[in-house]
């Protein structure tokens, strides 16, 4: 099942919804010939990603921290088998 947000479920069924916008962001938008709604997509997907991307550095925080400390005591696993 795909993610909300992701490119599958963007393509997917549409519902309209309202937006509120600045008077003089809008008036450009359109003098510009940019598409209103395409527009706010993209940028609603971008902040859903990085809105994930937070939540999943955050949830992980632990396992990240864990696993730098062990590089740091131990090394980085396989640096004898890398090619320089």
């Amino acid at each position: 099942m795909p993610r909300s947000g992701s490119t599958a479920a963007a393509a997917g069924s549409r519902r309209p919804t309202n937006v509120t916008l600045p008077e003089a962001l809008l008036r450009d938008a359109r003098d510009l010939g940019i598409n209103l709604s395409q527009a706010c997509e993209r940028g609603l997907i971008a902040e859903v990603a990085a809105s994930r991307r937070q939540r999943w550095l955050e949830q992980n925080q632990a396992a990240i921290q864990g696993y730098n400390e062990h590089v740091a005591r131990h090394g980085l696993p396989l640096v004898a088998y890398r090619q320089f």
